[in-house]
């Protein structure tokens, strides 16, 4: 079902806001959920801090792929020690395509359910041979307990020979485009990796969750990236993480920008359907943008126009996230700010802007759209 039918959403989401001048529906996912990169760090002082702490008794899941069953042992905490045991058994079609609930770079989410009826989502993942066990537990252990009402929980996992999956609280209303959700403010910090629109779903409630954040990488206060192996979705990419492995906080800040610009304009990031001078959604705005168009960019199929400054504003802020220097994006909660101010940007942030524009010719957007908004 898709939610975007929902006489709810059409009704709750296309109220007015004080934000910018725009419906709920658009900024929702810019501001209220962009809130999730101020998660305190002190989530992780929660955790359980005695390492030999006795194990609790643990409900156990049997995932069948082919003719090989995979035990994933659960926690109430999250991701736990994820034993893995390979028995003889029968294809019972648990992978069968009638189960897939969503695909994506990463690899297929399949549609579960526990011994004791809980729903879960299990994500095979794909290309992931080059991953260590080890260093994908460590990873995944750390990061299934961390915990927030905005992040889909992570639940266990499961090792086998080359193979590696997730498994996740399942989300029944599934994805809702164009909200966007953030992380940051965790010690270590995470970077997602993969921020698109249809990775944001909404539980039964309608809150919506950012998915696949069992995926993302964790990185030390010590260094300023790490280096991995390219993973996420096409378009959303940071170009220096896509030519060099490179990965900060800073590579989510772009896809963020992304995210804005689609919430806005209604377009994918890459759409080959469309001319040749608008395939590239971040080379077509910058276009219109210079070339004074920006109220010609917004989604026809918005119930009401934003306001001129408003729109203007957001489109400067998506364009600042997608600067191709990742050093001069903004923080996320720099981000926040400047969406949720009503002024006109600072001094300091006007000369950030042009030097962002300077650093490409071809990129007039964020000074010029600056000169706009002020009249």
């Amino acid at each position: 079902m898709s939610v975007l039918d929902t006489a709810f959403v059409d009704t709750e989401l296309s109220k007015k806001t004080s934000i910018f001048g725009l419906h709920l529906w658009v900024v929702i996912g810019i501001v209220v959920g962009a809130v999730i990169v101020l998660i305190p760090s002190n989530l992780f002082a929660s955790l359980p801090r005695a390492a030999g702490a006795a194990a609790r008794a643990l409900p156990e899941i049997q995932i069948d792929m082919g003719k090989v069953e995979h035990r994933v042992v659960f926690s109430d905490r999250g991701a736990s020690s994820g034993e893995s045991r390979a028995t003889s058994g029968a294809e019972t079609g648990s992978f069968g395509d009638e189960n897939v609930i969503g695909e994506g770079g990463y690899g297929i989410v399949y549609y579960g359910m526990l011994a004791d009826n809980t729903k879960v989502a299990i994500k095979n993942l794909l290309n992931n041979r080059g991953q260590a066990e080890k260093e994908f537990k460590v990873e995944v252990e750390a990061i299934g307990r961390v915990r927030h009402k905005n992040l889909v929980r992570l639940l266990g996992y499961c090792v086998e020979g080359a193979y590696r999956m997730l498994v996740y609280e399942y989300i029944d209303n599934g994805n809702l485009d164009h909200l966007a959700y953030l992380h940051e403010g965790l010690e270590p910090k995470v970077v997602h990796r993969d921020i698109k629109s249809s990775n944001i779903l909404l539980d039964r409630n309608w809150h919506p969750k950012l998915s696949d954040f069992g995926l993302a990488k964790l990185l030390n206060s010590e260094r300023s990236y790490v280096t991995t192996r390219v993973m996420g979705t096409f378009g959303y990419v940071a170009p220096e993480y896509a030519c060099t492995g490179m990965l900060n906080e800073k590579s989510d800040i772009y896809s963020f920008g992304i995210l804005i610009m689609e919430i806005i304009t209604g377009r994918a990031p890459v759409d080959y359907s469309r001319p040749p001078g608008e395939v590239n959604l971040i080379d077509w705005l910058k276009m219109m943008v210079g070339n004074r168009k920006s109220e010609e960019v917004v989604d026809p199929k918005l119930p009401e126009r934003p306001a001129s400054k408003a729109l203007k504003r957001v489109i400067l802020v998506a364009l600042r996230c997608v600067d191709p220097d990742a050093q001069k994006r903004p923080k996320m909660g720099h981000v926040i700010h400047m969406l949720e101010s009503e002024d006109l940007l600072s001094r300091d942030e006007r000369r950030i802007a042009r030097d962002s524009s300077s650093s490409l010719r071809e990129e007039p957007s964020a000074s010029r759209l600056e000169q706009q908004t002020k009249q």
